[in-house]
């Protein structure tokens, strides 16, 4: 398969596509509904696609619903640099205010959540609330890793992500095969059995065949694991320690293999006032996209206490 052109991943349904200017990059969003702003901010392997059953239940029931393509993803820009945290915070940051909104409400999933959880502690006036699916807070993520052997285990890929070159060919080799494989490995049992799986694993394997993804995609990792060992990490840390202000929901799969649900319940002291956790049955690493009905009636009852 030749490699596709960027604008490919601008897939046709009942939303608007366009380019945002935010912290001097482009950004490609996808977005509908008109009231109060949710940003959907997609994880590894991702694009801004995976929000798809989210972004039109959300827009039906009164809100403006932004799925964003992230640094190096998708069709947004994929600089050489700027995968450290204080930048992808700043993107979000610069996507809030370009939409012309003083305060949104963020949803992530995966890297998407622990970014999600970094904006509102570095830029607490402009988020709302945050909704946090497949993931933990950095400082618990860490901890976990760092003290305990299933997480380790659990993150191993991690480790593998570190190595030049060897895990950007693997990405992309036979099609990006290696993307569907991570997408089966990751879920629950009965998610890869369905039509569903299969459309998403193709759109996923795509996307990561734009060139320069799959790069931009693992320099994510390389910086948080080598800003455990620089200064930068530590200021990282120090940044991110307190609780945030706003709420916190937790949507996590019982079955999720990648994020542990004990490291992601272990997140709980940095959650807000008004905060909840909730577990799902069966499901793995993507809520999402394994139970959407269920994780859009989750939020939906979660955005409306505000």
């Amino acid at each position: 398969m030749q490699s596709p052109d960027p604008s490919t991943v601008r897939l046709r349904g009942p939303w608007t596509h366009r380019d945002v200017s935010a912290n001097g990059i482009r950004m490609h969003i996808a977005e509908a509904g008109h009231g109060p702003t949710v940003l959907l901010l997609h994880g590894f392997a991702e694009f801004w696609w995976a929000w798809r059953h989210q972004l039109l239940t959300l827009a039906d029931a009164g809100f403006h619903v932004v799925a964003a393509d992230l640094r190096g993803y998708g069709d947004s820009d994929k600089p050489p640099r700027g995968y450290d945290g204080w930048t992808l915070a700043g993107d979000v940051a610069g996507l809030v205010r370009a939409l012309g909104e003083r305060r949104a409400h963020l949803v992530g999933h995966d890297w998407g959540g622990m970014l999600a959880w970094t904006v509102a502690a570095l830029h607490p006036r402009l988020v709302e609330s945050v909704s946090v699916l497949g993931g933990a807070h950095p400082l618990a993520y860490r901890s976990a890793v760092g003290r305990q052997r299933g997480q380790a285990r659990a993150s191993s890929y991690l480790f593998r992500f570190q190595l030049p070159m060897a895990p950007e060919r693997r990405l992309v080799a036979d099609d990006a095969a290696e993307v569907e494989r991570l997408l089966r490995a990751w879920s629950g049992p009965g998610w890869p059995r369905t039509d569903d799986f299969a459309e998403t694993a193709s759109a996923f394997r795509h996307a990561m065949l734009v060139p320069g993804v799959a790069h931009s995609a693992l320099e994510y990792y390389r910086w948080a694991f080598r800003a455990q060992f620089r200064g930068e990490g530590r200021r990282f840390r120090a940044a991110v320690r307190d609780r945030v202000t706003a709420p916190v929901l937790q949507l996590h799969g019982d079955a999720d293999p990648c994020v542990l649900p004990e490291t992601a319940r272990a997140s709980a002291p940095w959650q807000g006032a008004g905060s909840r956790f909730e577990s799902f049955a069966g499901v793995g690493h993507f809520p999402h996209l394994e139970d959407p009905e269920r994780t859009s009636k989750s939020l939906l009852a979660f955005l409306a206490q505000d």
